[in-house]
């Protein structure tokens, strides 16, 4: 068999060593964990991959420094020929490679039960020579049980059939150690075509299949992380639909046929992250109370997901049962901070709360670490004056302040959480220019809002606004229109 072109292999060597060389340099650059310190899923599997892969090229570059160094020596210091008969001359002996230790080779003697292993493979079943070489009638005797059979029979498929080895089976060191090995093998067979003997090549893979099983152990771990992920997300969802008012149309506050000016005209708006993965808490609501009052609400509690979803459905709960229960927007704020204070689960979040009576159109509110109402009125818009309030969840016994607002037909009340606009970032430990806030383009809608006939047409502006910027988080608006 003709040797292959040498400078074709060396060829193939240097892209290997080169290839070998990147997957390594990827391998050392993939963390272990994610940014905040904890375990990440996809990191494992991706660095496994790399594992893999390296132990393939190493494979890989030791097969085409033999294929390049020519065939190795017979194991009894004979010679043959490619149909098994012996020869003058075999080849060099191999150079050292990331193979060396991990490929040894074997004959067996059929006539005369000679059996030659070279040093290599001694070394891989963790024998002496001084024990000498295994049998086949000995050999099965150092597989796990779960693979003598096929091992077994691969081996009279050869000597019987003539059928070529291209098995794994898995042996017992002495040490205990388990090691997966590949055989490949053929029969030699005589003049008159019966099997005389049978040599093979074995081939440690143990790392091999380490790497293999690290592969698909850490992709299990990253599907059913995702796995879990969907379903946080699916549920987390489903609570935010079941929890915030599901308004088609504009819904008016009061109801009821011939209500005189001062009604509010609504709309709401749910607006996603840029990811579409990060469900959070944030709320709003409007709410008929006894007496014909109305109830105004936004909110925002920390977290994202199952947790954060199932809080804000807690506190909204508590909101409404408070407003209906005829507390006022300032007190209201204070249980509903001392209810966070004391939650299993410390959490915190922030909130608007307005109570609007329709006779005397009269908007009372309290905030808690929230970005304040906008009011429109006359195509222009203003930020209302602040009261007094911290955070809720932050500390005990916190008291909120109330201001009162006197609303004329037409105003434009629009509540809104802070995640509407992208956060400023920093390069090079500059500020970079200042993006506008959330509330400032909101307030340069005032035109759009000005011509718009309905509270729905407003909520369209926003989402046209909004719906196609780049948003760390989600967030959520409420229009409330004074009808003439």
């Amino acid at each position: 068999m003709p040797q292959p072109e040498r400078g074709a292999l060396d060829a193939l060597i240097t892209q290997a060593r080169r290839l070998r060389g990147g997957v390594d340099a990827v391998r050392r650059g993939t963390p272990d964990e994610a940014e905040d310190g904890s375990p990440d899923p996809r990191h494992r599997w991706q660095r496994a991959l790399c594992e893999l892969a390296v132990h393939q090229l190493d494979d890989l570059g030791g097969h085409l420094d033999q294929l390049r160094d020519g065939l190795p020596a017979d194991p009894a210091g004979r010679e043959r020929r490619s149909d098994g008969t012996p020869a003058a001359a075999y080849g060099a002996v191999p150079r050292p490679s990331s193979l060396v230790g991990r490929v040894g080779s074997a004959d067996w003697n059929l006539l005369t039960d000679e059996v030659s292993w070279s040093d290599e493979l001694f070394r891989i079943f963790g024998r002496t020579k001084a024990d000498g070489p295994l049998s086949l009638d000995e050999l099965p005797s150092w597989v796990v049980s779960e693979d003598q059979a096929v091992l077994a029979s691969a081996v009279t498929d050869c000597l019987v059939d003539g059928r070529a080895i291209d098995q794994e089976f898995r042996v017992v060191r002495p040490d205990g150690s388990v090691r997966s090995l590949h055989m490949v093998g053929e029969p030699v067979l005589d003049e008159d075509g019966g099997t005389a003997s049978m040599w093979a090549v074995l081939r440690d893979v143990s790392e091999l299949r380490r790497s293999e099983r690290a592969v698909s152990e850490t992709r299990d771990s990253l599907q059913r992380e995702r796995h879990i992920e969907q379903t946080e997300r699916r549920l987390a969802v489903e609570l935010q639909e079941a929890v915030l008012p599901p308004w088609r149309g504009s819904p008016r506050f009061p109801h009821g046929d011939g209500q005189a000016s001062g009604a509010l005209d609504l709309a709401a708006h749910y607006l996603p992250s840029a990811t579409g993965a990060l469900i959070g808490g944030d709320w709003y609501d409007a709410l008929e109370l006894p007496g014909g009052a109305t109830l105004l609400t936004a909110g925002d509690l920390t977290g994202h997901g199952v947790t954060a979803t199932s809080g804000m459905a807690m506190l909204l709960g508590a909101v409404r049962g408070m407003a209906v229960a005829g507390i006022g927007p300032g007190p209201l704020m204070g249980h509903l901070n001392q209810l966070l204070d004391s939650a299993a689960q410390p959490a915190l979040g922030s909130a608007v709360c307005c109570r609007y009576d329709p006779g005397e159109r009269t908007l009372t509110w309290s905030q808690a670490g929230h970005p304040p109402p906008l009011l429109f009125r006359e195509g222009t818009g203003r930020v209302l004056d602040r009261p007094e309030g911290v955070l809720l969840g932050v500390t005990s016994g916190a008291s909120y302040g109330e201001r009162t607002e006197r609303l004329e037909p037409g105003d434009l009340l629009v509540l809104h959480t802070d995640g509407l606009a992208p956060r400023s970032t920093q390069l090079g430990g500059q500020d970079e220019e200042e993006p506008p806030t959330g509330a400032e383009r909101l307030l340069a809608l005032a035109p759009r809002f000005a011509s718009a006939r309905t509270a729905q047409e407003c909520v369209r502006a926003i989402a046209e606004e909004f719906g196609d910027r780049e948003r760390e988080d989600d967030a959520c608006v409420l229009i409330a229109r004074v009808t003439p």
